[in-house]
């Protein structure tokens, strides 16, 4: 499969085949033929001097430098220079390809004014496998990811350095060993190539795709904790959630729903309470409000994905061009907090099942701790404190980054989004998930081995699947194997596809 660049249409499920598992890309002629027209009237304006901020004019306090002829020429070599100003390790090399691949579906409007050949090299990098090698942290997610993007620049003057066929080389070398003619900057190219929130952009699709079937999973792992703690589930009725009206709750109810199919619980054969506590009634509710966070981060990112990201912007039909700020992450950065924070907040109620599976006072005739042997054996005990301090951590990175800017450039740049704060500490908050939603999963399965009535097909399968790579607990061992097992099993999403298999679609 090939996936075709015409800056529209772009999805996160798009982001992550080419990102993370190597789509080709090819450029539209359409597009290619709007990268040459905007050029063309670029040109015609850089001959007539007419004042154009970044192209003939310095940026930030320097915008209102104007450059000469020579300095034109020179200025976006030590633009890219000054740019590429980051720290700290290497990025990912799919969160690098998902903002290559945003940069080229801006380009591909034909309002950048950049040379065709800088898109084109853009996607033979793509193609060919040259990832540049990019430091995380750097950008405050206005101007554009100007750190991080300016070391993807680099490549394109040959210097910097890559990644080529799992190997490290200088910039130069890993395009001559791809065969690709390093096309070097002309005015604009710089600046075109960098201006745009493309990174963070890039690693919140790449979010929100593994949030989403993070989320399938947490609703397995609540219905099994269901089906071992006899819920009533007559709170789960699709007809409740349709009368209050969000959608994610509907959608929640009628997945779990699917999990228990089949089972004695949910054909009324094991006696329940005629009310559970809010962990385990409320959760098509919550689970629900989660869902519709991340539906609406996700119409936000992929609007960013498909427009134009970038200054000043020009408008070849009419001759014209605009400076502004379609750079700023602020429309990314503000739903992706939301996401976060919803994903902290499905957590916190997934430790509180599990806290209740360990209770003998609260888990329906569970042995206490989930151990046979109560007093020589502490059973999962110390699984919940592991669970409650990777909560800790993901509730510090759940506040806000959209509010945090810090004023810079000499006041020109007196408001940053501070996006990429908020998809660096969005990374750190799945990656608690996963190694939390676990133990709960793990402790439901040890649950339900306590249990003699029959269960719904999905968590049958879900428990099926925990067993090929955790042992039921029967005598006291060290957790950390099994609870780093259960991490890599969730952030695998092999129950998710085991139990889908069975049941159907979740979602």
């Amino acid at each position: 499969m090939t996936y075709i660049v015409k800056g529209s249409g772009l999805t996160i499920e798009d982001v992550v085949k080419v990102a993370r598992n190597g789509e080709k890309v090819e450029l539209h002629p359409d597009a290619l033929e709007k990268i040459k027209k905007c050029r063309a009237m670029l040109e015609k304006k850089i001959e007539a001097h007419e004042i154009m901020y970044g192209v003939n004019t310095g940026i930030g306090e320097f915008s209102e430098v104007v450059l000469n002829d020579d300095q034109v020429k020179d200025f976006q070599k030590y633009l890219v220079y000054n740019h590429a100003a980051g720290i700290g390790k290497a990025a990912p090399i799919e969160h690098v390809r998902g903002a290559m691949l945003g940069r080229i579906n801006v380009h591909a409007h034909g309002n950048s004014g950049i040379r065709p050949i800088i898109t084109l090299t853009l996607i033979e990098m793509l193609n060919k496998g040259v990832t540049p090698f990019v430091c995380e942290k750097g950008s405050v997610g206005a101007s554009g990811d100007l750190a991080p993007m300016s070391q993807i620049a680099l490549l394109l003057m040959g210097e910097g350095r890559a990644y080529y066929k799992g190997e490290l080389y200088e910039g130069k070398e890993a395009m001559e060993k791809a065969g690709i003619e390093v096309p070097g900057l002309f005015a604009r190219d710089g600046l075109g190539t960098i201006n745009g929130s493309n990174v963070l952009t890039a690693m919140s699709a790449i979010f929100l795709y593994d949030a989403n079937r993070w989320l399938k999973q947490a609703e397995i792992g609540a219905a099994m904790s269901l089906e071992a703690l006899k819920a009533n589930m007559k709170p789960y009725t699709a007809k409740l959630h349709e009368v209050r009206g969000f959608k994610g709750a509907v959608r929640s109810a009628n997945a779990i729903n699917k999990l228990i199919e089949g089972g004695d619980l949910k054909e009324g054969r094991v006696k329940c309470k005629v009310q559970d506590a809010y962990s385990m009634r409320s959760t098509p509710q919550v689970i629900g409000a989660a869902h519709d966070a991340l539906a609406y981060a996700r119409s936000q990112v992929e609007i960013e994905l498909n427009g134009v990201g970038d200054n000043p912007i020009f408008f070849p039909d009419e001759n014209l061009q605009l400076s502004g700020a379609n750079f700023q992450g602020s429309p990314v950065s503000v739903p992706m907090d939301m996401a976060g924070a919803a994903l902290t907040m499905i957590c916190v109620m997934s430790e509180r099942r599990m806290n209740r599976l360990n209770n003998p006072a609260l888990s329906v005739g569970l042995p206490a701790f989930l151990t046979k042997g109560a007093g020589m054996f502490s059973g999962l005990m110390l699984s919940q404190y592991t669970a409650d301090m990777q909560i800790v951590e993901q509730r510090i990175l759940s506040a806000p980054a959209s509010v945090q800017s810090i004023p810079a450039a000499a006041d020109q740049e007196d408001f940053v989004s501070m996006g990429m704060n908020t998809a660096l500490k969005n990374n750190q908050i799945l990656e608690n998930a996963y190694g939390i939603l676990g133990i709960e999963i793990m402790a439901a399965a040890q649950a339900l081995d306590f249990r003699e009535y029959k269960f719904g097909k999905g968590v049958t399968k879900a428990k099926e699947v925990v067993r090929r790579h955790v042992e039921f607990l029967d005598i006291d061992r060290p957790l950390y194997d099994d609870h780093n097992k259960m991490k890599e099993l969730v952030k695998s999403c092999e129950i998710l596809e085991e139990v889908e298999k069975v049941v159907g679609d979740l979602g």
